[in-house]
């Protein structure tokens, strides 16, 4: 069963980063001088998605891996529990 979620967790991280997205994530200003740099025949503006688009995807890999970390390092483990069977008084 564990190998059934890997294997599905991870056929489902190569499909979406093999699918390609569109993305435009630029300020008003950036926006303007991409547009205008496209329009005279120039290729900046392509660029410049790309490498907001890398900057963006930083952070967020960098949170994945801190909590793959803390998942790894803290999650229980099957440890046998000697619990005794007499009457609990919650008084």
């Amino acid at each position: 069963m564990k190998a059934l979620r890997t294997l599905i967790s991870i056929s489902v991280f190569v499909l979406i980063s093999i699918a390609g997205f569109d993305a435009n994530a630029q300020c008003s200003m950036c926006t303007l001088s991409a547009e205008n740099s496209v329009q005279n025949g120039n290729t900046q503006g392509k660029g410049l998605n790309k490498g907001i688009l890398l900057l963006l995807a930083a952070p967020y890999i960098a949170g994945a891996g801190i909590g793959y970390v803390w998942y790894t390092r803290y999650r229980r483990k099957n440890i046998p529990v000697d619990i005794k069977d007499e009457k609990i008084n919650l008084n």
